[in-house]
């Protein structure tokens, strides 16, 4: 089993699957580690949304962009801000719920993403792998229909796991120091932006990058192609509709 450093370090985004499942055993012990992790007033109100079945995942593919990963891995799992379960104990208990605007929705969304990255981390130390997909609340609306979930509950992301089937390079990071404040914020000058985002525009995927969409710079890659305004607005307005249905924007 790999030490926790290890598994930080060298750790690679995996696509790529064997054919092996995962032990329902092991499942349950990463999901156990998982759900120790941090959580705001000790409410866990976060869900967990396992899909194994071949039926669920092809409906959930088209979601995610008919990423591979998602029809590919063995288990498919989606961490889901989760207010409902909270919400209904409150009632039996004689107690009102004021859960019903942002904040609490701002509160279960970091409860789920706190969980999801512990359970990867664990996940990781065993020799799994996992892919983090952005895709998630992009198509909140109907990932809730495939999944099924209730009036409090909105997905946040998705993760693929499985053993894996590759070692690919690992992605670049800024330098620490383009990262780390101390005692207040820095705002960085030019040259400083320059000096810490020289390496990854160097880089030769990067340059490929470029070449391959016809732009001048890396940064346009991701403002012209990769995440463009137009696609942002659009999300965006998708999500605060989901958050309004979903009951977390009532006040």
């Amino acid at each position: 089993m790999a030490t926790i450093s290890d598994t930080l370090l060298k750790r690679r985004t995996i696509r790529k699957y064997t054919s092996e499942p995962v032990d329902d055993k092991l499942l349950n012990e990463l999901l156990v580690m998982g759900c120790r992790t941090s959580t705001t007033g000790n409410m866990q109100v976060y869900s967990i949304i396992i899909t194994t079945d071949t039926q669920v995942k092809n409906d959930l593919a088209p979601l995610h962009f008919n990423q591979k990963m998602i029809t590919e891995a063995p288990v498919v799992l989606t961490f889901c801000a989760d207010f409902n379960r909270f919400n209904k104990w409150c009632l039996l208990r004689k107690a009102e719920p004021g859960y019903d605007n942002f904040l609490s929705f701002i509160t279960a969304a970091i409860d789920a993403l706190l969980v999801a990255q512990t359970f990867c981390i664990a996940a990781e130390s065993k020799g799994l792998g996992i892919c983090y997909l952005g895709t998630t609340t992009y198509n909140a609306h109907k990932i809730i229909k495939v999944l099924k979930l209730p009036r409090g509950v909105v997905p946040i992301t998705t993760v693929t796991l499985g053993w894996p089937s590759e070692k690919p390079e690992q992605v670049d990071r800024l330098p620490l120091e383009a990262i780390i404040h101390k005692q207040t914020y820095a705002d960085y000058s030019d040259e400083d932006i320059i000096k810490y985002y020289h390496p990854k525009e160097e880089r030769e995927d990067s340059t490929q990058y470029v070449r391959e969409n016809n732009k001048e710079t890396l940064a346009q890659v991701f403002t012209d192609i990769r995440y463009k305004k137009a696609d942002n607005v659009y999300f965006s307005k998708i999500l605060l509709q989901v958050l309004k249905d979903q009951g977390f924007m009532e006040q």
